[in-house]
């Protein structure tokens, strides 16, 4: 990915509310999907993509693919820098 990116800190909560929490740069989800066969890091990337109004192929999980705490980063478009100023 070429960019700014952000990088951020995350903690990852399996049950049915789906509430994201963001705290600086670290962000605590609640995921529906069970952690298996890779559902919830593809829904994980899916929510992320969603509130920060971008693209999933803009969000790479580059820590912690099988953990619980992972590190991701999401690449800035203009569209963010405005979203969350």
């Amino acid at each position: 990915m070429e960019g700014n990116h952000l990088r951020y800190s995350i903690f990852v909560k399996f049950n049915s509310n789906g509430k994201i929490f963001v705290n600086g740069n670290a962000i605590t989800i609640a995921l529906k999907s069970k952690p298996e066969r890779n559902k919830a890091n593809r829904e994980l990337i899916a929510k992320l993509a969603e509130y920060f109004g971008t693209s999933k192929d803009r969000i790479r999980i580059i820590a912690g693919m099988t953990s619980s705490k992972k590190l991701a980063d999401v690449l800035e478009d203009k569209k963010m820098i405005i979203t969350h100023l």
